[in-house]
């Protein structure tokens, strides 16, 4: 079992930065793939960012040159750098663990770009 916690969500304004952050607990956190999904409203949440557990990282194209995934196995942290934000990245981010079959999320930060 894996708790997910997620922080670092809020307002900005187009083109600007924020940093999201998941803390893990429970199980042998470098032995998943932790990733970062978003939900906007009346979409289907999509894959934003996943570091594997060999350390591969992977990027939806909307979000590729902008947004940065960082994990960190001692502390049990994923972070996602998100930089030159518009308002389309604007949803609900969840947090990712994955391994195998089985799949464990954060409750969610609302993300919002508007000037």
């Amino acid at each position: 079992q894996v708790q997910l916690v997620e922080s670092g969500g809020g307002l900005v304004q187009p083109g600007g930065s924020l940093r999201l952050s998941c803390t893990a607990s429970g199980s042998i956190f470098s032995h998943y793939d932790m990733g970062w999904y978003r939900q906007a409203p009346g979409k289907q949440r999509e894959l934003v960012a996943v570091s594997t557990s060999a350390r591969n990282t992977n990027y939806a194209d909307s979000v590729k040159g902008r947004f940065t995934i960082a994990r960190d196995n001692a502390k049990n942290t994923t972070n996602l750098q998100m930089n030159s934000l518009k308002p389309e990245d604007t949803a609900v981010y969840y947090c990712n663990a994955h391994q195998w079959s089985i799949n464990f999320w954060g409750q969610g930060t609302q993300v919002t770009v508007s000037s």
